[in-house]
This record gives C-alpha cells, structure tokens and sequence, in this order.
C-alpha cells in the first residue's frame, strides 16, 4: 500500500502538466476543422439542392408535367424573398438568440435549419418551401456570428494553453493587446481555405445528376442578344426550357436524400467534434448580462468608430458574394458559354477562393490592412475591365478567359472576405463575446445583398458603377481611418495627464464593452460604482486623482442642487409673504 500511494519516482509533474496542455493545443484544433468542415458541408448541400432546385423549377415543360397549375415560378420567387429580406431584421434577435443558447448550440440549431430546408424538398409546395427559405433567412446571420466568434474564440484560447505559465493566464486576466494576432490569423485563413471548398462540392449535384438533363447552349442561348455590361437583368432572352427530357422521381428523391445524409453529417460534426466555446464559469459570466442590455449592446457597439469604418468593407463583402454567384457566372459565363458550363465556372472560383485564401497567412509578417488594400487592388481593374466587357452570347471559345476572370475575381474576394475577419478578430481580441461584432459585420453584408436583390432587373452597368463608387469609399475611409487614428493618438497623449473621468467613449477605456456603463447619476451609490470603476481602471495615482476629481465634482453638483433648493425655498417665502400683503391691503 505505501508502494501504491506513495510518491512515485519515475512522475515528472512538468511532463504531465505538458502532455495535458499539448491534448488541449489539439482540442482547439480538432474544434476549428470540426467548425470549417461543418461549415463547408452544410452551405454546399444548401447550395446545390437551391442550384438544381431553381434550375429545374425554371423549365416550363418539369413544372407543366409534374406540378400542374401549382405555381412553382411563384413559390421560388418568395422563397428567395425569404431568404434575402429575413436577415434584414437579425440586429434584433441574433445577440439573444446565441446569449440563451451558446455560440456552440447556436452553430449546430442552425445546421438543423438548413437540414430542414433539405427535407422540405420531398414534398414541394408553397406551405414547405416557403417557411422553410424564411427560416433559413432567419439563421444566415446567427450561423456566421457564431462562427466568427467562434473561431475567434479558439485562438484566444490557444493561445492560453501555449501560454499556461504566464501569469495573466493562470490568473486569468485579460491578455496583452496583440497577443492573439497569430492565432487568429491562422486560424481564420484555415476556415476560409476549407470552407470556400463549399462552392466546389456544391455543384456535384449538377454535374453528377443533372448535366446529363441539360440542353446545349445553341438551344438555351438561341434568343440571347447581349451579354455582359449590355444585358438587362440577369439574362434576357433566355429559353424557357433547358432540360432535353425530364428526370425520373425516384432519382431525385435519390439525390435529396444524399443531400440530406450530408445536412445531418454536419449537425452531428457540430454536435459531437466542436466543443464548447466558453468556460462553464466564463459562461455564467456571459450570461448574466440582462436581457435589455444584450438587446442593446449590438447598438451600443456601432458607437465604436473602427466599426462604423468598416461599414463600407462590410457593405461590399456582401456585393460581392452576390455579384460573383449571379452577375458573374450567369450574366456573364452561362450568357457566353451556355448553362451546361456553370459547374465549372462555380468551381473555378470556390477553388480560387479556396486556394488564395493562404495569401492571408501573410499578415503573419505584413500589416494588417495588406490583405483589405490587396483585394481592392485585384477588384478595381477587374471592375473597370466588366464595365466595358460585352461578350458575345454562343462563344464557347471565351470560356478560358472566362476562367481566368472568376479566377482573378475569387482571388479579390478571398483577400476579402478572410481580410475582414481577420481584421475584426484582432481589433476586439480583449473582447469576451465578439458575436455582436460578426452580427454586425454580417448584418450589413444582410442589407447590401438585399439591396442588390431589389435591383435584378437593372442593367449590369449600373450595379458596376455602384459597385465601383462603393469601391472608391473604401478607399476614402481606409484615408479616413489613418488619419482619425493619428488625431485619436494624439488626443490621447494629450490628455493622459487630466484626470480620467467616466464619461465619454467607452472605447477607450480598458473594460470590456460587454457591460454597460452610464453617465453620472444623482444618485450616491452610482456616484461610488463610477468611483471604483476608475480606480480600477487607472489603479496607483490617476486612481486616486480619479477619485478626488469625482468628489470634486460629486460636491459641486451637490453644492448646486442645495443652492437650488434654497432658490426654491426662498421663492415659496416670497410667494407667501406677497400673497398675505394682497389679503391685509383686502381686509383694509
């Protein structure tokens, strides 16, 4: 027995307490690909079935035969309403939605959305369908806060488990400013990398099953006069029909059901590879934000001028993702080449994306805003070039430079799009919930997309020009950034030295944004919270300067409130006394 519990020699505690953290270094790992891969499988099962879904309810001879007099041209028309107009009002439920169920439940809730749109498609009618895209425009914006924050997430906690020694991580205190960069560097390009891979395995449903349906492009494009900068809408004169015959039931009940074994893999990779986000203890903590205040913090973070900055980024992001799945490859590839070539011209970009998306990995050694300016760089003269760029309908010989604009034009969007998330991970690093920020980032990206929405039927030449105005106020922001950051700098070396008050933007101060803060109160116990607010923040001399400005100003508005009492006090004695000389000069 002494033997057993006895001291062992051959322990060697530093060993085990690096073996412990090296299985949690691979923990955090497995949950980022455990994210991407989830991510990446479910947005290619909800975009391929939407691809052949729209495709086949598109030709009039499949919609005649199989669903009559239903008006399927009309359910898709407010199915993609659904989706695109729902995510206009996540301001408001998102921040509450991932605050009772957690960012891990939140990622996996929305999965089973999306799975449940699959299953709508077995039985297609307007009381399936239409409910279904709403909810899925209902969980677009959740979906990507979620793993935004996230993915986050796990390099700030990577970065703890690397540095399990330090102080401030045993501590557990707020770490250093910059110290997460790395991470989350790394971290946000290898989820973009797998998930742009999304676009990719999207369109095995077209080119496995339903090419062999397709009609060549002499047949689909007879009628087309213009493509490119000249067209009207998305592509004017396109045939009604495109399918040379009609698809047997069984084979897509088949093919749904892949897709719906696919949708459920992913509900199960978020379920049972990710793991949870927070603490238990760090979760109670986030949780006990009241409801009010979590309805209001999305709100109270657009006071933060690097956000409202960004605005213009988050605004374009969202042009651009709709731009390069519609105007693009439709207006564009399918007009030129024919509809039987869109599977590769959507592959081309998801591997483009995919494969350019490591060019992020260079804000390891560049600055942080390379990756933004790299990404106007490579849109701006792609731009101008589809400004101008009519390509003849029925040329098949224009596919390869077809190929090496969507080519060019994903390498922009990849720098993009892993730009912006990198780039907010790392402004709000020392933030402990970072999903009202991706709520906001994807909530304009909500409303540019339902912008363009509204203006399908407008000449591609317009949403260009747009697109490039919207590209020129990048660039005057990014001017506008630098130079409100110098001013703010030197503001704050200005005024280091006056004594620090509550008041003012909160941004500036080291607390966390999370927890709401308000001005001067007439109340006493507000007065002594605000009070031991700055001492922590400021702590030694400027604690107690802090301090003896707050009771300065504390006995001056107590000062003031007592002189105006007596103004009212002596007002009322003069009032009386005047009304009992009115009563003697009656009585005389």
């Amino acid at each position: 027995m002494e033997e057993f519990l006895g001291p062992q020699p051959e322990y060697d505690e530093e060993e085990e307490e690096k073996k412990y953290y090296r299985r949690k270094k691979l923990g955090v790992v497995k949950n980022v690909l455990g994210a991407s891969v989830g991510g990446m499988i479910i947005y290619s099962v909800y975009m391929g079935l939407l691809q052949m879904q729209l495709i086949l309810h598109y030709d009039e001879t499949y919609r005649e035969v199989k669903y009559g007099n239903l008006g399927l041209e009309d359910i898709d028309k407010k199915m993609l309403m659904g989706i695109n107009v729902t995510p206009i009002i996540a301001l408001l439920y998102t921040p509450i939605l991932i605050r009772f169920l957690g960012t891990k439940w939140m990622m996996f809730l929305a999965s089973g959305i999306y799975a449940l749109f699959v299953s709508t498609n077995y039985w297609e009618r307007y009381y399936t369908l239409v409910p279904s895209a709403v909810a899925i425009g209902a969980a677009i914006v959740p979906l990507w806060a979620s793993l935004g924050n996230y993915i986050t997430r796990m390099a700030q906690q990577y970065y703890e488990y690397v540095n399990y020694k330090e102080d401030h991580v045993q501590e557990q205190k707020k770490l250093p400013k910059g110290a997460c960069h790395r991470y989350v560097i790394i971290f946000q390009s290898v989820f973009f990398i797998i998930f742009h891979l999304s676009l990719v395995f999207a369109e095995f449903p077209q080119r496995l099953f339903l090419h062999q349906f397709l009609s060549d492009y002499n047949h689909t494009l007879y009628n087309v006069k213009h493509c490119g900068a000249e067209g009207s809408g998305m592509i004017e004169g396109f045939n009604r029909t495109v399918l040379k015959h009609l698809p047997r039931s069984l084979l897509l009940i088949q093919v749904e059901s892949v897709l719906m074994g696919a949708a459920f893999l992913s509900m199960i990779i978020f379920l049972a590879v990710c793991g949870a986000a927070y603490r238990p203890t760090e979760e109670i903590d986030l949780r006990s934000i009241g409801w009010g205040n979590i309805f209001q913090l999305p709100f109270k973070h657009l006071r933060d001028y690097r956000l409202r900055l960004l605005i213009p980024f988050f605004i374009y992001s969202g042009l651009d993702s709709l731009f390069s799945v519609t105007g693009l490859t439709l207006s564009y590839g399918v007009c030129t080449v024919g509809l039987e070539w869109l599977y590769l011209l959507v592959m081309v970009y998801g591997l483009s994306c995919s494969l350019f998306s490591c060019l992020s990995l260079s804000l390891l050694r560049l600055p942080r805003y390379v990756s933004l300016l790299g990404g106007a760089v490579i849109h701006g003269p792609l731009l101008v070039f589809l400004l101008f760029w009519s390509p003849a309908p029925r040329s098949p010989d224009q596919l390869p430079y077809l190929l090496v604009v969507i080519a060019l034009w994903g390498m922009g969007s990849a720098l993009n799009k892993t730009g912006l998330s990198i780039l907010l991970g790392m402004l709000y690093e020392d933030k402990e919930r970072l999903d009202f920020v991706y709520t906001i980032y994807h909530w304009w990206q909500a409303i540019a997309i339902f912008i363009v929405y509204l203006w399908t039927g407008l000449i591609m030449r317009v949403l260009a020009i747009k697109t490039i105005k919207r590209a020129k106020s990048v660039f005057d922001n990014d001017t506008k950034s630098s130079i409100d950051m110098f001013g703010l700098s030197c503001n704050i070396m200005l005024t280091a030295s006056l004594p620090p008050q509550v008041k003012g933007y909160r941004y500036l101060e080291e607390e966390n944004s999370d927890e709401s803060n308000s001005e001067e109160s007439d109340e006493d116990d507000d007065e002594e919270h605000q009070e031991e607010v700055i001492r922590e923040d400021f702590g030694g001399d400027a604690g107690s300067q802090g301090s003896d400005s707050t009771r300065e100003r504390r006995g001056g508005a107590r000062g003031r409130r007592r002189r105006r009492d007596d103004d009212y006090e002596q007002a009322g004695e003069r009032e009386e006394r005047e009304k009992e000389g009115e009563r003697g000069i009656e009585k005389e």
